[in-house]
């Protein structure tokens, strides 16, 4: 079959160039349609529990995550110039397209009684822009009164001050935003410059758009970058041009393609998907190697460049169809996740790894036949004595050394083993921002002053119409928000128990010891102020609290951005104390909001990741007994590349890094592609046996002579490749970065040592 395929690839060279030209153009032109993604995608399917109430809780209130925070401590602020400005600034904010409201100091409301009509007024505390130092002072005074702002507009302990922007669902959520969240920086670094300040700003619909952007960034950065990387490498190598450009031809068309079928298939481009460009490189230039070595030796065997190209497709291609089948696989895996990052991020992976693959065996040869041919510097590099020393080196430790290689393992593994079992299951709401960004920094700002930007929102069904409305409910909301003050990771609440007490207050006439829920005469003389409504529906205002029937009602904070087992440890303590203020068989509670949504996300996905790396693992075992026939040859060739899987565990354990997407991804990514070297390993094992008369000895070491410097050839593009991604502003593609080239650096090495020894080992009674 293979000497079929050869004939066709070299007979048709004209006609595979205009299918790739045709590919090229119709793929390339439909990548100009591709969508980049602009939300931070929920890790759980739509039909899991937690989703499924998550997205009722967001038709009955609306999105919880549309609100963007701006802070800063300012001392002089209630100074005339100052709180001009900002006042101004205020303004500025509230006409930028897609802005519903802004609230600040100098934009707050305060509830008025009005006795004359037995009514509350909600009227504005800065009604213009003051003229004078005095009207700054009384603002103060009267915003200082009031209770209800505090903690969410100012801290009178840190004296800080926040400025709280809610956003249209349009522009939280889609890529419209990008505009209104430039225009926003524009004028608080104006703010800030004129007046030597440091402003924060924060929010979902901020941090999501700030990542989209940098993701760009990265993904056009890491794909030159790669180009760049395995260029050098291969130059290195082969000490010419030639080859050089038509590997990064080849990998380039990759790229287009994968951006071409991106697009067809409607994915967007997201964190996992923008891996891909450098990744399909890394991969073409790995094929690349084996096959331009292979045909360099049989080059200097026949001296005739097409019979060359013929022995290298058909020795080449198997081997290459496994490798990349095996790493396909190891990505295709993820399909089973149902995760709407994953899913697509396994598709797509899988059929551009394939298609690289079919390239590369198509083009590569079709390139180099018209080409010079391989003759001097571009085949010295195979007859290095420095190659064939270190080459017969390794050869004789292994034959002779075998005992010392299982004990040194031995002991290394014990090791390993004992440092996985001390890892732990984290990852954050917005787990891939740098610690060194001022987008965290600012998050930290907001943790610090007002309690955090993440939402956790509880809500609670009373069962019965109007029931929100009592007296007895409202204390209970206020008693679980006594609860929920005991946890340091919360906000600030507010719900319809702020909303009672703030017109307590008003009632009052605006004393701040009067913020208090009322007792049972009070209450009633109260509610009777509360404005009628009209047509029998609530203002917006009042409808993200509390819904038409008054039946149901919320209470909403912002949490820190706290890792997903503290998450977990406050919902299990939470619930039962919910439980006792909110008795089951009377209400119906419970806990959601984006907190919540990523606590059961990660748990979802390290069980799900976990599945998928199982079954790529059986898959990759089946394709070996397919390819091997023996049940020995399998065991042979998967236990080097499970090796390096516990060596990564064993130091996530001593590194403390903790369980998550982004962590169990490197297992599945380093198997599929560690993998590679085993299998041309024992490709050329057999072929040697047969050319040696079955001396496995002989074999052994012929193999590792002949595969040893591709291994390493390989193993250093993709090491270097993946380090690339170690100068990452994401975390998780950071610890990819690290992790993965340590991973193929401890498979090259197993490769290399334990894998011939293994096939001595267990041939010991034939030898």
């Amino acid at each position: 079959m293979w000497s079929k395929i050869a004939h066709y690839i070299l007979k048709y060279r004209v006609l595979n160039l205009i299918i790739a030209s045709i590919l090229l153009i119709f793929l390339g032109l439909k990548a100009f349609s591709i969508r980049m993604g602009h939300n931070i995608a929920n890790t759980l399917p739509e039909t899991d529990t937690t989703m499924v109430v998550y997205r009722q809780f967001l038709e009955k209130y609306g999105q919880d995550g549309r609100s963007i925070f701006v802070g800063m401590c300012d001392d002089s602020l209630f100074t005339l110039k100052h709180f001009q400005d900002y006042y101004d600034l205020n303004e500025k904010i509230r006409e930028l397209p897609g802005v519903t409201e802004c609230l600040s100091v100098t934009r707050v409301f305060n509830i008025v009684k009005n006795d004359s009509i037995k009514k509350f007024e909600l009227v504005q505390v800065v009604k213009n822009r003051p003229e004078t130092q005095a009207e700054v002072d009384s603002i103060r005074e009267v915003i200082e009164s009031l209770a209800m702002y505090d903690g969410l507009l100012f801290n009178s302990e840190t004296h800080s001050t926040m400025m709280l922007l809610n956003l249209d669902e349009e522009h939280a959520n889609t890529t419209i935003r990008r505009p209104l969240i430039d225009a926003l920086s524009v004028l608080l670094n104006e703010y800030g410059d004129a007046h030597g300040i440091e402003m924060h700003i924060s929010g979902m619909p901020y941090i999501r758009e700030i990542t989209t952007q940098t993701m760009v960034k990265e993904i056009v950065g890491f794909t030159f970058l790669s180009i760049l990387v395995a260029g050098l490498i291969l130059y290195l190598f082969f000490r010419s041009w030639r080859p050089l450009v038509s590997v990064i031809a080849i990998v380039l068309l990759s790229v287009i393609y994968m951006f071409g079928i991106m697009a067809a298939l409607g994915f967007e481009v997201t964190i996992l998907t923008g891996v891909l460009p450098p990744l399909l490189i890394i991969i073409g230039v790995e094929n690349s190697i084996f096959m331009l070595n292979k045909y360099h030796r049989e080059f200097e065997v026949y001296h005739d460049k097409i019979q060359a190209l013929r022995n290298t497709i058909m020795r080449i291609g198997p081997a290459n169809l496994l490798t990349n089948t095996t790493t396909a696989v190891s990505f295709a895996s993820f399909i089973i996740t149902r995760n709407v990052l994953l899913v697509p991020f396994g598709i797509l992976a899988s059929i551009c790894i394939m298609l690289t693959y079919v390239m590369t065996m198509v083009l590569l040869p079709t390139f180099f036949s018209y080409q010079k041919r391989p003759e001097g510097k571009l085949v010295n590099y195979m007859n290095s004595p420095r190659i064939a020393y270190i080459m017969s080196k390794i050869s004789a430790f292994v034959l002779s050394k075998k005992r010392y290689i299982y004990a040194v393992l031995a002991v290394l593994l014990t090791l390993c083993v004992i440092s996985a079992t001390q890892m732990t299951t984290s990852g954050r709401v917005v787990d891939d921002i740098s610690e060194k960004s001022k987008m965290y920094k600012d998050i930290m700002f907001f943790e610090d002053n007002v309690g955090g930007v993440m939402p956790f929102e509880i809500s609670i069904d009373t069962r019965k119409p109007r029931g929100v409305m009592n007296a007895v409910f409202v204390r209970k909301v206020q008693q679980l928000q006594d609860t929920l003050a005991m946890y340091p990771e919360f906000s600030e609440p507010l719900s319809i128990a702020e909303v009672v007490k703030f017109a307590r207050q008003g009632f009052f006439n605006g004393k701040r010891e009067q913020y208090k829920i009322p007792n049972n005469n009070e209450f009633g003389f109260i509610m009777k102020y509360m404005p009628e409504t009209k047509n029998g529906e609530l203002p917006k205002i009042v409808t993200q609290y509390i819904d038409n029937d008054m039946q149901s009602t919320r209470i909403s904070v912002q949490m820190a951005n706290v890792t997903t087992p503290k998450i977990d440890s406050i919902s299990r303590t939470l619930r039962p104390k919910i439980e006792q203020i909110f008795p089951s068989e009377k209400y119906d509670v419970v806990m959601t909001g984006s907190a919540m949504v990523t606590l059961q996300g990660t748990n979802y996905l390290i069980v799900n990741l976990s599945h998928s790396l199982l079954l790529a693992f059986i898959v990759i075992a089946l394709l070996m007994v397919i390819t091997f026939h023996k049940f020995k040859m399998v065991l042979i060739s998967l236990i080097p590349n499970l090796i390096p899987l516990v060596f990564t565990a064993g130091v996530m354990g001593v590194c403390g890094i903790p369980l998550k997407m982004s962590t169990i991804l490197v297992f599945s990514i380093a198997l599929g592609i560690s993998v590679d070297n085993t299998i041309h390993y024992l490709a050329r094992y057999r072929l040697q046996m047969k050319n040696n008369k079955n001396d496995i000895k002989k074999s052994v070491m012929a193999a590792i002579m002949e595969t040893g410097p591709s291994m390493i050839y390989s193993a250093t593009i993709l090491i270097c490749g993946f380090l690339i991604f170690a100068f990452s502003s994401f975390g998780g593609t950071k610890i990819v970065g690290f992790l993965v080239p340590f991973t193929l650096l401890i498979a090259l090495i197993t490769n290399i040592l334990v894998l011939p020894a293994l096939v001595l080992t267990f041939n010991r009674k034939k030898i």
